[in-house]
């Protein structure tokens, strides 16, 4: 008797081959992404631009959480530095706030020094994408075009991305102070956030809810 071929099948090869090549292109995919966010995280662009956007975070009854606060010393700094002439707050209010993010950010703002002429409040937007389409509305609205963006580091590449599809001219300025960077686990979980947010994003145009990640490092709060 002939002794059976060990090896496998042609068919069993292939799909072998097919799976191990999907993989190996799905780690590439996410591998590349991750290292994206975390390089673009990296650059602060200064280049003059039309405004500066501040993208919302939590406020309590008026008074910008540490994240938002952050934010917003960033982009009162910029202003300072002249890097614009306008500064546009966005984000709108959870259930039962009396203020929405983007007044409670441009009354930070105010209270800084920042003459309220150069403040647009844009209190609309659950979230980074809705945030970023009402934004560009306003500002395409008195013919402007470009903008720095405000956010945490890890959140710029995707937040930029938004901003390129709404009709903006956009590149960022992130934060590097606040809760969202003291630790290395925090980065962490945020660059792995991130990675499949926009992942998410490219493939769907749609804002990534539920991913499992904590309201004390999210940035869609």
């Amino acid at each position: 008797m002939t002794p059976e071929d060990p090896r496998p099948r042609p068919g069993v090869r292939f799909v072998r081959r097919l799976l191990v090549g999907v993989l190996l292109i799905g780690l590439l995919v996410v591998g590349g992404t991750a290292f994206r966010v975390w390089q673009v995280a990296r650059v602060d662009d200064r280049t003059r631009a039309d405004v500066v956007i501040v993208l919302g975070a939590a406020q309590y009854d008026g008074v910008p959480s540490k994240v938002l606060e952050a934010r917003l010393r960033k982009a009162r700094n910029l202003f300072r530095a002249g890097v614009a002439e306008h500064i546009v707050t966005t984000g709108g209010r959870q259930p039962g706030d009396e203020y929405t993010e983007a007044e409670a950010g441009a009354n930070w703002l105010a209270d800084q020094g920042v003459p309220e002429d150069a403040l647009i409040g844009v209190g609309v937007g659950k979230d980074t994408l809705g945030s970023l389409r009402a934004a560009a509305k306003e500002i395409t609205a008195r013919g402007w075009e470009t903008a720095v963006i405000v956010t945490d580091p890890w959140h710029s590449l995707r937040a930029r991305t938004m901003a390129t599809d709404v009709g903006l001219e956009a590149w960022t300025s992130p934060t590097h102070s606040g809760p969202i960077v003291q630790t290395r686990q925090t980065q962490v979980r945020y660059i792995l956030y991130e990675t499949a947010a926009l992942l998410y994003y490219r493939t769907t145009r749609a804002q990534a809810d539920g991913l499992g990640i904590g309201q004390d490092v999210a940035v869609d709060q």
